[in-house]
């Protein structure tokens, strides 16, 4: 698609992205309260499982068929596996070691990572000139978050921080499968398929490393376990998919440079969290390699 196929962005389009970007950036801030009494695989099973029955509600009331094959079940075992389960365990264990703020700044390099992996694997998505550029952006960015003596002086941090980057590779990943074995199916019923799979997934998982969940947590917890499942994943794939439908997933990826202000926004608020300048310089650094990749922004200088 071209810059001049990509559609239009009117002001719907832009409440619905500032609404998607609100519950994905939330979800950093209720996973960070979420810790203080859960462990991060723990907190992760609970965002899947409590999403299940909110979108299966969805499912029944819009009377979409749910597939029974054993190959889209199979297809939706390892979608769930590679957005959902493995993503969020390495994102909230990231977040006992960093901010939330700096992991929604790392994971916002999910866009660099997808255009490579759907370079490489995908015929009709060829990595361009102007890609690497903006990918080369991203690298810079990381770099700088991480510093230079996280190569001599490596520690918990360090490895919190590649998690949530080794996140964003999965989330990557996962895309190139969803458009290769789940474009047939409604997309609202492969976001339910692959949270019952990523259900199933997690709870041997959870239990096995971190115990039995306690369900006697306090009342905030509780709540932002109970918002990062509803809101920052059952409602926001209602969201994700009502943009890409109206507008397109060219301006879909304009979210990803909205979540961390907002993540970042919330944790200097109510958690009392200081970001560092290096953080602040590398967001910016992928803040300009997502706009290179994008490409539209180059495009209008040109035409001035």
């Amino acid at each position: 698609m071209t810059s001049k196929q990509i559609p239009s962005m009117d002001l719907t389009f832009v409440l619905l992205l500032f609404a998607l970007a609100t519950v994905w950036g939330g979800s950093f801030f209720f996973a960070e309260v979420a810790l203080r009494e859960v462990p991060p695989l723990t907190v992760a099973l609970h965002r899947v499982i409590w999403a299940v029955p909110a979108l299966f509600l969805v499912v029944v009331w819009q009377g979409i068929h749910i597939p029974g094959s054993m190959k889209a079940w199979l297809c939706y075992f390892v979608m769930g596996a590679l957005n959902n389960a493995i993503p969020f365990s390495l994102i909230f264990w990231g977040q006992t070691e960093i901010g939330s703020g700096l992991a929604s700044i790392l994971n916002s390099t999910t866009a660099f990572f997808g255009v490579i992996v759907a370079g490489i694997f995908l015929a009709d998505e060829a990595l361009t000139t102007r890609k690497i550029i903006g990918a080369v952006f991203g690298v810079l960015g990381v770099a700088v978050i991480m510093g230079l003596d996280s190569l001599t002086h490596f520690d918990l941090s360090n490895l919190a921080q590649l998690a949530v980057l080794g996140a964003a590779l999965s989330y990557a990943f996962a895309g190139v499968w969803g458009r290769q074995f789940l474009s047939g199916y409604s997309p609202i019923v492969n976001a339910f398929g692959m949270l019952v799979a990523s259900t199933i997934l997690m709870i041997p998982v959870a239990i096995f490393t971190e115990g039995v969940p306690v369900l006697t947590l306090s009342t905030e917890v509780w709540a932002s376990l109970i918002a990062v499942a509803i809101l920052s994943t059952a409602i926001a794939y209602l969201l994700y998919f009502k943009i890409l439908a109206r507008a397109g997933s060219a301006n879909l990826m304009l979210v990803t440079l909205l979540i961390p202000p907002i993540a970042v926004g919330l944790s200097v608020t109510f958690l009392n969290e200081n970001m560092g300048k290096e953080a602040l310089i590398g967001f910016g650094l992928i803040a300009i390699g997502l706009l290179v990749t994008d490409g539209r922004l180059l495009n209008r200088v040109r035409q001035l």
